[in-house]
């Protein structure tokens, strides 16, 4: 069946268009990879403060990311009904209610940063994560007005114009990192809140190039007829905001399980929560990869879901599953071969944070499978609108799965680091299992 001619073509639909998506998906974590790569250069310290912030602020992004996924969905099952008017008042509407988002999630987290200092983590990881946070948390409103315009034009299908952006902006946030982290052209040396700074910079940028793509491009000319005032609509951002809140939910229950894993590691020590870091930034860039997929099958799902073709959606939606699966169970294969090497990337001369990262990353390796089943699924069901159970689902493995059984395997048993990430990975799986069986559920042939 998955072998057919229909499935073959549907694998060629999804992968031209979550490659551009993958490689843009990978932009927003690779932000983070960069900075805990180039602060671990300076230190342990540096490196565990970077994975403190970066765990508060991924729970701040993710609410973000998930109000601004609504856009795709809508405008793809416009697209499918040639409902150009639709479209047009999506984007308006989109681009109001992410601006908005992005303003009052840096107010109201820049006020609730100084309470970092309650996690019960080591003080001087807290004295270095606090003001580095504090900048990534205004990034939020560049990186809001950026992601109104990515998944406007992802929802039209148009994915290659962010992967370029991306790719531009991460190059120049590497190049940022080390002009500011370590002073370079005559500027004096910041360390980790250099690296803040160098996001701030890449996103803003972003954000002006996706705009001036969008406004400016004679393809959506038709679409600007409608930027109007008085065609924002308070009843079209309460659907985007009813859509995308229970999306927000799911993937901070699912991020904020991994950032509340390196509280719990923190309470161990700075060296265990560098060794977090490391292995969690590798699934990150795998997981973010996989989003891609997930994101493409949103689109193929919600287009042909809007033109009436349900055995289209079943079949976008099982092709997206196989080849998120296959996708990482070839990641998995790569961590394991280079679970020794990754570590050296990160920390130069700290053996113990080279092991324990090794032994994380061969767990990080098991879980690539059941992560890819779950959030393509969770990108398929998102097609059909299908947002409020999948949250619940979230809610249900990460929190009353994963962590309990990961703090009772590294606190009682004593296990450390590697049961909070044994906990993770049961998590995982079972959001995998019912995911696969809702969309089943869902896309009867």
């Amino acid at each position: 069946m998955i072998f057919s001619p229909l499935y073959r073509k549907e694998y060629k639909s999804i992968f031209w268009l979550a490659y551009p998506v993958v490689l843009s998906q990978l932009g927003h974590i690779l932000v983070s990879v960069a900075d805990s790569v180039m602060a671990g250069r300076i230190g342990t310290v540096q490196l565990a403060a970077a994975s403190l912030g970066n765990s508060i602020f991924t729970i701040v992004l993710v609410f973000g990311l998930g109000i601004s996924f609504s856009i795709t969905p809508l405008v793809a099952r416009a697209d499918g009904r040639k409902n150009h008017t639709r479209i047009a008042l999506v984007l308006l509407n989109g681009i109001f209610l992410n601006t908005l988002v992005g303003i009052v999630l840096f107010l109201a987290f820049w006020a609730l940063s100084p309470y970092i200092a309650y996690l019960n983590q080591p003080e001087a990881v807290v004295r270095l994560a606090i003001p580095y946070v504090n900048v990534l948390f205004f990034s939020m409103v560049p990186l809001m007005v950026f992601q109104a315009f990515k998944q406007f034009a992802e929802g039209l299908s148009l994915t290659k114009q962010s992967m370029f952006i991306s790719i531009f902006a991460n190059v120049l946030n590497v190049g940022l990192n080390y002009v500011l982290i370590y002073g370079k052209l005559g500027l004096p040396a910041m360390g980790l809140l250099g690296a803040a700074w160098a996001t701030f910079i890449s996103r803003v940028l972003m954000a002006l190039m996706m705009g001036g793509y969008v406004l400016l491009f004679p393809r959506f000319a038709r679409y600007l007829h409608f930027m109007r005032r008085q065609n924002l609509s308070w009843a079209h951002m309460f659907t985007m905001v009813k859509l995308g809140l229970p999306i927000s939910l799911q993937m901070i229950f699912e991020m904020g399980a991994f950032s509340f894993s390196a509280v719990m590691i923190g309470w161990i020590g700075a060296r265990d929560l560098a060794s977090h870091q490391i292995a969690l930034n590798v699934a990150s860039v795998t997981y973010m990869m996989a989003s891609g997929i997930s994101a493409a099958a949103t689109i193929r799902v919600g287009k042909l879901r809007g033109a009436g073709d349900m055995k289209g959606v079943h079949v976008a939606g099982y092709s997206s599953l196989v080849m998120g699966a296959l996708f990482m169970a070839a990641s998995a294969t790569l961590i394991i071969l280079c679970k020794d090497l990754i570590p050296l990337f990160y920390v130069k001369d700290d053996a113990a944070v080279h092991a324990l990262a090794a032994q994380l990353l061969i767990i990080a390796a098991i879980f690539q499978l059941s992560d890819g089943v779950q959030v393509v699924g969770l990108g398929a069901l998102r097609g059909l609108e299908d947002v409020k159970v999948p949250s619940m689902i979230s809610l249900f493995s990460y929190w009353l799965i994963a962590l309990p059984l990961g703090y009772g395997l590294g606190f009682w048993l004593d296990l450390g680091a590697k049961g909070i990430w044994l906990g993770l990975f049961t998590g995982l799986t079972f959001a995998a299992v019912l995911l696969f069986f809702r969309f089943r559920r869902f896309s009867p042939r």
